[in-house]
């Protein structure tokens, strides 16, 4: 045996004990004629300890050790006079008879410490190293946890995991496709899954009733911290539901999830349609962990000579509590940050309500105090409070005022990310207008079926119609969505229509689904849940980069592979590709 324990397991219980242990070098110190190594794997460190007089040959053996070699040692396990609380096995030490080098290691081109000395672009380069740090190896166990969960949770509730393919047909709605030449069909191609979703109703129609699979997506678009070309989802559907049920099981089971894996007790979610979510909260995920709600201000604020104001289709302002002491270098500052570019403003006026009651704001000579006093009601504005409005058009004005309020929610430190506040967002638009195109997109996906009230309105007015569909939000992310599907064929083929397929089209791109629809297919929906973004919500992260093994980077690059790369003329030739690669 290479080992008999690992290197977080000995305890002072263990005193005496003849053990081996196996593991990498951490770090050495020398002590006069004392050598100490800290040895570790991924269950923990030991201290390895070696006496020049005792045993000079092993001791000197020991002191040419480098960081990362990787050895096995042999010895009894005795109390440290220095004892180290930090660790489990800060009682004891193994005083090593017996050390033998498995392999040597080069110098690292960083510190394999918590605290590191590498860039993000190294580490990705050294990826097989960058995980043995503990951080990162904590958030992968965290994923293992919640996916051991997630299954446990699913089969206990009578869900049955299915594997779907993942060569599959290309379809043009939602994001680009990574596509794969087919060598034995010249000149055709699969293309790798955005989801599953076709294969999941089909099971539906097939009587699986509960169908769930942890599953790998791939979407050929811009990168950034919550989004990877190739990403994972769990992804559920089930039949005989309305939308109740499906929002019943999975608040269960995120309720589940957070007490069996962090302690935590969610409360039951609250429900906020659409159209709320963006008049509040100009966002279809707003983080509702703090308030500052949008107010809206067109008829206190235009026809009373303000130029910007009564030009603007909207004019939306929110209360920041207590920060009427803001300096003009603060408010100076929070003016910069909405006339970024990602974020669009033209500008920020400001109100603050100070302390005898009085209103000093950044557009005086325009308004008076009965006015100012006006914005204040409407926003519920106390004494030392800041008023701060953006106007212009409705959803630029939206998106813009949602950026400053988690931005000041930020700053004010009320976004702890110990504290999770989940809901259900419902109601959404079924379609969406693209000028570009001069036609309606699905806001979901083609196959999500209509309110039953709002189902006359597709072929009188399809943009007021609201979709059966929902999203579920924690904390300002978007953790899943899902929606109830059309499940008759002649829906389906009114919904494809509206979004500007002919028929030919229809039925050369989803005609094997309306066909199944003729078969008895009933009633189903479900929800595909992000897994990556659920595991960086668990750890308290921003990124997902660090829950995934092997990630890439925001040019969708393998930096540690060199992927994505040339392949030689040979491999081109059998998938009758003539175009040239770039080098």
């Amino acid at each position: 045996m290479l080992r008999t324990h690992n290197c977080g397991e000995l305890r002072i219980e263990n005193l005496n004990n003849i053990v081996k242990l196996s593991g990498w070098v951490q770090k050495s110190r020398e002590f006069g004629g004392m050598t100490f190594i800290d040895l570790r794997d991924r269950y923990g460190i030991t201290q390895l300890a070696f006496n020049l007089e005792v045993n000079a040959e092993l001791c000197e053996k020991a002191r040419k050790l480098g960081r990362e070699f990787v050895i096995q040692i042999e010895g009894i396990v005795i109390e440290r006079s220095n004892k180290n609380k930090n660790i489990p096995t800060g009682e004891i030490e193994i005083n090593v008879s017996k050390l033998t080098v498995l392999n040597a290691s080069k110098t690292p081109p960083f510190t394999i410490e918590n605290e590191t000395d590498g860039g993000e672009e190294l580490r990705m380069k050294y990826r097989y190293l960058d995980l043995r740090r503990n951080p990162i190896q904590e958030k992968l166990f965290l994923r293992s946890k919640l996916a051991k969960e997630v299954r446990n949770y699913l089969d206990d509730s009578d869900f049955i995991e299915v594997e779907t393919p993942v060569l599959i047909k290309s379809t043009p709605e939602g994001a680009r496709d990574f596509v794969v030449p087919s060598r034995m069909n010249e000149g055709q191609f699969y293309a790798l899954p955005q989801s599953p979703q076709t294969f999941k109703q089909l099971l539906m129609v097939s009587g699986f009733d509960r169908y769930f699979q942890i599953v790998k997506c791939f979407r050929d678009e811009d990168l950034r911290a919550d989004r990877q070309p190739e990403f994972t989802q769990i992804d559920c559907e089930m039949t005989f539901v309305e939308q109740e049920d499906i929002l019943n099981t999975f608040e269960h089971m995120m309720r589940h999830l957070f007490k069996s894996v962090k302690g935590i007790e969610l409360k039951d979610f609250p429900r906020m349609d659409y159209a709320d979510a963006m008049r509040l909260y100009g966002s279809d995920k707003p983080d509702i962990r703090f308030g500052m709600e949008f107010h809206e201000l067109n008829d206190v604020t235009q026809n009373l000579a303000f130029k910007v104001f009564d030009e603007a289709e909207l004019v939306v302002g929110i209360c920041a509590k207590g920060c009427a002491s803001y300096s003009r270098k603060q408010l100076d500052a929070l003016t910069d940050f909405v006339k970024r570019p990602q974020v669009g403003a033209k500008g920020l006026v400001y109100a603050k309500v100070n302390e005898d009651g009085s209103i000093k704001s950044s557009v005086d000579k325009f308004y008076n105090d009965e006015q100012k006093q006006a914005w204040a009601d409407k926003v519920g504005a106390q004494k030392g409070d800041l008023i701060l409005i953006i106007s212009g058009n409705v959803n630029q004005s939206r998106s813009a005022m949602n950026e400053l309020r988690l931005h000041l929610g930020t700053e004010l430190g009320l976004r702890d990310k110990n504290t999770f506040a989940p809901l259900w967002v419902t109601d959404f638009p079924l379609l969406e207008w693209d000028e570009e195109t001069k036609r309606f997109h699905a806001m979901h996906h083609p196959f999500t079926s209509t309110k039953e009230e709002d189902f006359e309105k597709l072929e009188t007015a399809p943009g007021e119609v609201r979709a059966n569909a929902y999203d579920m939000v924690i904390n300002g992310v978007e953790v899943g969505g899902g929606s109830i599907r059309i499940h008759d064929r002649a829906t389906q083929e009114k919904m494809l229509s509206l979004l500007g397929f002919t028929a030919e089209e229809a039925k050369a791109q989803f005609g094997f689904l309306m066909d199944a629809f003729e078969y008895g297919a009933p009633p189903h929906g479900g929800i595909a849940l992000g897994f990556d973004r659920m595991c960086a919500l668990f750890g308290g992260s921003d990124s997902i980069r660090d829950y995934i093994a092997f990630p890439k980077n925001n040019s969708g690059r393998d930096v540690m592979i060199d992927a994505p790369a040339p392949v030689s003329k040979e491999q081109l030739d059998e998938l009758f590709l003539a175009q040239k690669q770039s080098k």
